[in-house]
């Protein structure tokens, strides 16, 4: 079987109508559909089906906004203006009270909480009396289930809300929907107690994916199926596996301020996957190559989405075609006036992750010779060949959990080998030595490097409350940020709902 044919059986995006509207309506199909939704949960197949619905829908919420787009431009990754008419100046300049604004931010929430609706019916389903799920692939369906319901709210608590610590842990933050067929309006929880609900889920879950197969085989991104690992239980990566889980266990630890159980799940973690070589490290020849250069790492990934539509999203976001609209660096590829060279520093040339860019002359001076242009990523660029990695957006890697690690050690020694890990990988032969003084900078650098296109940075700005950090349109100066922007409100439609 082809990798694309077993990919479309595994992430396939179902025949049903998605909405956000109401507990399981896509579930609820029209009589003449010939699907009830008894019938649908009267198989392993169609336990598997939804699941995999959500898996593909998560696409709608985590391609251009929570992944390599919106939440980025709010990072101040990229050369967004203030005062210009780029169309994502409304983002980055946090301007909550826009009507652009406010659409996507509604459309998102009533998205992530359709899935939630949607994942509460299928838990139901696997508990029910004489529940048609096999014993076989109960704790997979399930364990991934509530991982993902975690995943869900968690990411809606980092977006709305507050910053996170003992001050505010008992401001009101956001509903937690966790009541199958729900037809009230959920009050909504103080930070705390989301955290505990979202801690309650991946525990559970991270027990029911204590024997998920990617710890005896691996990722298996081959296309090899047999009885013991068919098409449901192969392609990890795209799945919230246990490991994916103890990720989401660590930065959730990290959320809450608590660095002793986050250093803990992941010493734990990165202690069983180097010696499995589960995510291994990229290699030369799969990032340099010619003809379908992995830009994304894809070895490296502990989870991610499979989106046939990557190079759309890539094509109205960075494409040189947008020109001025594009999602760019500014400046070329070196100088003063370079964003590229500011953000990978010196002596960096041979950096997989600097190469992820190229310049596009756009003027020359006819006095000096001296050319300038606009730098634009290639991260996502799409690949012609069937690599397993051509539609993939991370949404988690193991470099991330060397970082967690590098923040939370007390140990200079601990915290310069676990960046020099990252940096050793992405062809870098020298190390600035790791004080006291610099420890901070030189992580949040590295972590700035590596989870570009795929939405962490405002979230690590957040968690840490950092008021200034590297600006995308002023290359010698910092972006000074009020902490009250990282508090995005709650949409007009949830708020007008409870008045």
């Amino acid at each position: 079987m082809k990798i694309k044919n077993i990919l479309k059986s595994l992430i396939f995006i179902v025949s049903l109508n998605f909405t956000a509207t109401s507990c399981a309506d896509w579930l609820k199909v029209d009589m003449e559909d010939g699907i009830m939704e008894d019938k649908l949960f009267s198989e392993d197949e169609g336990f598997f089906t939804v699941l995999n619905g959500v898996y593909s829908s998560l696409n709608e919420s985590y391609g251009d906004v929570l992944s390599m787009g919106v939440i980025d431009v709010m990072a101040q990754y990229y050369n967004v203006p203030a005062n210009g008419t780029h169309p994502y100046k409304v983002f980055a300049n946090y301007s909550y009270q826009d009507n652009t604004f406010e659409s996507v931010s509604s459309l998102v929430w009533k998205h992530l909480y359709g899935l939630a609706a949607n994942l509460n019916t299928l838990l139901e389903h696997c508990d029910e009396s004489g529940s048609a799920l096999s014993a076989r692939y109960y704790p997979i369906v399930k364990g991934e289930a509530l991982a993902l319901r975690a995943m869900i709210h968690f990411d809606l608590l980092r977006l709305y809300g507050p910053i996170y610590s003992s001050n505010t842990e008992s401001t009101a933050a956001i509903p937690y929907l966790d009541i199958p067929d729900n037809k009230d309006i959920l009050p909504i929880l103080s930070a705390k107690e989301v955290c505990e609900k979202v801690l309650r889920d991946l525990n559970e879950a991270a027990e029911l994916l204590k024997d998920d197969p990617v710890r005896t085989d691996g990722v298996q991104t081959d296309d090899a199926e047999d009885n013991n690992n068919p098409v449901y239980l192969r392609y990890r990566q795209y799945r919230l596996n246990y490991y994916a889980v103890q990720g989401l266990l660590a930065r959730l630890y990290m959320w809450m301020g608590n660095k002793t159980e986050a250093y803990n799940c992941v010493t734990n973690l990165l202690a069983e996957v180097e010696e499995k070589q589960t995510f291994p490290w990229v290699t030369k020849e799969a990032a340099t190559s010619t003809s379908a250069p992995d830009r994304v790492f894809s070895t490296e990934v502990m989870f991610g989405l499979y989106n046939p539509s990557r190079g759309a999203l890539y094509d109205g976001l960075f494409g040189k075609s947008l020109e001025g609209e594009a999602l760019t660096f500014a400046g070329g590829l070196s100088g003063e006036d370079s964003k590229l060279a500011q953000f990978y520093g010196n002596n960096s040339s041979s950096d997989y992750r600097r190469k992820m860019w190229e310049e596009v002359v756009t003027s020359t001076d006819e006095e000096s010779g001296v050319s300038s242009g606009i730098t634009y990523s290639l991260k996502y660029e799409q690949i012609t060949t069937d690599a397993y990695y051509k539609f993939m957006i991370p949404l988690m890697r193991i470099s991330e959990m060397y970082l967690i690690k590098a923040e939370c050690s007390n140990d200079l020694e601990e915290i310069q080998d676990c960046l020099h890990q990252i940096r050793w990988h992405r062809n870098l032969t020298s190390d600035e030595e790791v004080t006291e003084e610099n420890k901070t900078q030189l992580i949040t650098e590295e972590f700035a490097r590596e989870v570009i296109g795929e939405g962490q940075l405002f979230f690590y700005y957040k968690r840490n409350a950092m008021e200034e950090f590297a600006s995308g349109t002023d290359v010698k100066n910092t972006y000074k940020m009020l902490l009250s922007n990282y508090v995005v409100p709650l949409p007009k439609s949830e708020t007008d709902n409870r008045q």
